[in-house]
């Protein structure tokens, strides 16, 4: 008959384990020393998300410039945006106002979502910088002018022919001294303009070469 196996007492738990008296102030220190920890990674939060603001801004500026150049898409002020220039638009006098006070006047008819015209851009500004006052420059979307009856010689309707961009130099007296759409060469353009200013072309204005100073920008410089 085997014999009854006497009962063994428990082990006894290990100091860490076994169970402490509840004190008042443990609570506090557990809090204390949790934020101990924390607080480093909590001072380094504001530098690790400009870290990540400026990583993502980076990724941006490597992506394609949304303004296309090459494409007839609507980025905004071709002008401000192609040429630099935001002073070209709007024009200080209207056509009418123009011819009424014998002026000569270029009127350029153009589209903000149109490529060839965003590659002129340039070329008009450049006008701007050659001719100063001299001459009314008059830049206009032609979108207004579709399907409108023309109201005669003070009316930019009756100059444009369907087409952008399209340059009109009108002399003194309303006289047509060039009438030319597409990428019209500068040189032509200040040959009809020192005609209807009667100022005679200065040598440096008969050669000209477009130079770009950033991804977008660009200007023609006479030479």
């Amino acid at each position: 008959m085997p014999l009854a196996q006497k009962p063994q007492a428990p082990l006894p738990l290990e100091p860490s384990l076994a169970a402490k008296p509840w004190r008042p102030g443990a609570l506090k220190g557990v809090v204390s020393r949790l934020y101990l920890r924390a607080a480093p990674l909590v001072a380094r939060l504001p530098g690790m998300l400009m870290a990540l603001l400026m990583a993502w801004g980076l990724a941006l500026a490597a992506e394609p410039a949304q303004a296309a150049l090459n494409t007839n898409s609507y980025d905004g002020n071709i002008y401000a945006l192609y040429a630099g220039n935001g002073s070209l638009v709007p024009p200080r006098n209207s056509l009418a106002q123009t011819l009424a006070a014998h002026r000569p006047a270029a009127l350029i008819f153009y589209l903000d979502d149109d490529s060839s015209s965003k590659q002129f851009a340039p070329v008009v500004s450049e006008l701007q910088r050659l001719w100063g006052n001299n001459i009314e420059l008059i830049p206009m979307v032609s979108d207004p002018l579709q399907n409108r009856p023309d109201a005669g010689s003070s009316d930019p309707a009756h100059y444009w022919k369907g087409l952008v961009p399209q340059v009109v130099v009108l002399g003194k007296a309303g006289e047509v001294l060039l009438d030319a759409s597409g990428q019209v060469p500068l040189e032509k353009i200040n040959e009809a303009i020192s005609k209807a200013t009667g100022i005679p072309l200065p040598e440096g204005f008969l050669q000209s070469s477009t130079q770009s100073f950033n991804e977008l920008n660009s200007e023609v410089v006479s030479r």
